[in-house]
């Protein structure tokens, strides 16, 4: 197991014949903010609970912070935060109010309790709004509340099960802000979440998920290369001209060659990026065929994880015809 901060080997959970967990093995380093991605049903969230001790694998191991999660649960959760997908607070009481109570759950002296609400409420910006009932809060500002009530002890792991759920873009740029705080402070963070640009702009380090077992692992950059090579867009001014640069294109680099109608676009693999995007617009040039826009870029991670998880890619459009038989991204 090492020393990593959260590490778990064959770890299994079944719900009567469904199969949550399905050996899953994990390592994540401390102080990384690693992600965790999966379809629905992937065992995500099972995963977050039976490491935060609020259910008991069936078979495998696991530690957190250096603790069995089976035998030592005690130690474990003296050492762990867990912001779930729903917001833990009450909405009646002040975020203040709330801070001191969940300081009273975990036995601190009443002025103890007040002591580390007041720093709570100034390291997630709550300062303001401490004495306004929760229910007068933004979804970005409760969301910071149920952190900041995660982090009452202080935690060295912290897992976060879809954070953002639900946010608009402001809400969840607030939560990302302090989720990059808190890592900057050393706290190892656990993240499980459906927005993949979170995940991108957040974890150190992913794994990808598929029926309760981990299919990939590594940083974004990683995954994104599973999904293939740079690739190069190519707008046309005229969807007609679509078939016959499909066509110059195959046989010009001898590569398949992804169409979608709608948007007007061919996407064509590429090796060496500035000699071949020179290449094709010559190409395209002594047939008197326009493009609007072209653009050189690596592979999404919306595309490596529909690619991991043996989903359709997106945008996989049509195939053109011969001479070379296109397909889209591996399945």
């Amino acid at each position: 197991m090492g020393t990593s901060a959260i590490a778990c080997e064959g770890l299994c959970k079944r719900f009567g014949k469904a199969t949550a967990l399905g050996g899953l093995d994990l390592a994540v380093p401390e102080g990384a903010v690693y992600g965790l991605l999966g379809p629905n049903g992937a065992g995500k969230t099972t995963a977050v609970r039976v490491l935060a001790t609020l259910l008991r694998p069936d078979s495998g191991h696991a530690r957190v912070a250096g603790f069995d999660v089976a035998r030592q649960a005690a130690q474990v959760r003296a050492r762990i935060g867990l912001a779930g997908q729903n917001a833990a607070v009450d909405e009646i009481l002040s975020g203040r109010q709330n801070l001191v109570m969940f300081g009273r759950l975990y036995h601190l002296p009443i002025g103890a309790a007040r002591r580390r609400a007041d720093e709570l409420l100034a390291q997630f910006a709550l300062t303001e709004a401490a004495g306004e009932p929760v229910r007068q809060y933004s979804g970005g500002m409760r969301r910071r509340l149920d952190l900041a009530a995660s982090f009452i002890v202080a935690p060295r792991v912290l897992f976060l099960d879809e954070p953002t759920a639900g946010l608009d873009p402001h809400g969840r740029n607030e939560v990302w802000q302090t989720i990059r705080t808190l890592a900057g402070g050393g706290t190892t963070v656990l993240l499980t979440t459906q927005y993949l640009d979170e995940a991108d702009q957040l974890a150190d380090a992913i794994a990808v998920i598929a029926a309760g077992r981990v299919v990939a692992e590594g940083t974004p950059g990683d995954l994104k290369s599973l999904a293939g090579g740079d690739r190069i867009d190519v707008v046309l001014r005229d969807a007609g001209d679509l078939v016959p640069a499909a066509r110059l294109l195959q046989a010009r680099f001898r590569a398949d060659v992804r169409l979608d109608n709608d948007s007007r676009e061919l996407s064509v693999p590429v090796t060496g990026r500035l000699a071949t995007l020179t290449e094709i617009i010559r190409s395209l040039q002594d047939e008197n065929i326009t493009a609007e826009d072209i653009t050189v870029r690596r592979p999404t991670l919306d595309e490596a994880f529909l690619y991991l998880t043996g989903q359709q890619p997106p945008s996989s459009g049509t195939a053109a015809p011969a001479p070379a038989s296109p397909s889209s991204l591996p399945r």
